[in-house]
């Protein structure tokens, strides 16, 4: 069996901490914060003093991985002799994907006896870390490299995806929503529920009047998927920006519904997507049968 190597991105917001333990390399997306160039290191503690900044009135923009970058990253995975399978976020969140794509094809031809898959993963922030999990759990348990692909393929879009925003203006300057549509949400308190379809957009499943509502979504969201499937065992990943007791709560009310489930983590979320989301945005990933907004 040829040894390989499961790479990702920043954007997968898993912890630093669980990527040196499994040996897993990424390459860092980059964001400014007031005309500052820093490097998403995915530590919990850069994590949570960028959104104290932006709570203060910091502004965030982030920058694509360019073409060449990505190339400089699989040259050094190739290096080391072994096949490498790569997940980025979903490409319809980002043109990094196609950039990473590019730099796969020109740099396969220099390494002819080794295999590097770029996977359309569907999925973006903890989803996207939840998919690598589950893949490097695979390959530790001892799969080879197709079984691994094959297992990721088939249950990229059985990973759902639970995301709750606080402030608009944040999706206003991102191009989300419009500026009547912030200031109209912003007077009434309007909260959008967002989830990720199978193209791996950012999609509005609902929206409520309130901060208690938008987590109230969320939970009858998770509890309509477990109603499905023997949820026993099976592990959460809810990550905050800024607002541990949120996310506290929505763990407690999932646990209380169904105290047969298995882990459930709160960590920090990733500055990319905080950066176009803000402070307060929720977010609760897990496996489940069908990806859907109710």
């Amino acid at each position: 069996m040829t040894d390989y190597v499961i790479a990702t991105s920043s954007t997968s917001d898993l912890p630093r901490t669980w990527l040196e333990e499994h040996h897993i390399p990424f390459i860092p997306y980059t964001y400014t914060v007031n005309d500052q160039l820093c490097e998403d290191d995915c530590r919990e503690e850069s994590r949570e003093a960028v959104y104290r900044g932006m709570r203060a009135g910091d502004r965030l923009k982030t920058s694509m991985i360019n073409e060449f970058v990505y190339y400089d990253f699989f040259k050094g995975l190739l290096d080391s002799g072994k096949d490498v399978i790569f997940l980025d976020m979903s490409q319809k969140m980002s043109v990094s994907f196609e950039n990473a794509n590019k730099a796969a094809e020109k740099i396969r031809p220099e390494y002819p006896e080794q295999r590097l898959y770029v996977m359309d993963t569907r999925c973006i922030s903890g989803g996207l870390g939840l998919l690598v999990e589950n893949m490097v759990q695979q390959k530790e348990a001892g799969a080879g490299w197709e079984d691994v692909i094959a297992w990721g393929e088939e249950n990229k879009l059985k990973i759902a995806h639970r995301f709750t925003v606080d402030d608009l203006n944040y999706l206003k300057a991102g191009g989300r929503v419009s500026n009547a549509s912030a200031l109209v949400g912003s007077l009434l308190s309007i909260k959008p529920v967002l989830y990720v379809p199978d193209r791996g957009t950012l999609d509005v499943a609902k929206k409520v009047r309130g901060r208690k509502a938008a987590l109230r979504a969320i939970i009858d969201g998770v509890l309509h998927d477990l109603s499905k499937i023997d949820p026993t065992g099976l592990e959460f990943r809810i990550l905050q920006a800024d607002c541990r007791d949120d996310a506290a709560y929505v763990r407690d009310e999932i646990k209380k519904a169904y105290p047969q489930v298995g882990r459930i983590t709160i960590t920090g979320l990733g500055v990319v997507i905080g950066a176009h989301c803000g402070p307060g945005l929720l977010t609760v990933f897990y496996l489940c049968e069908s990806r859907q907004p109710e």
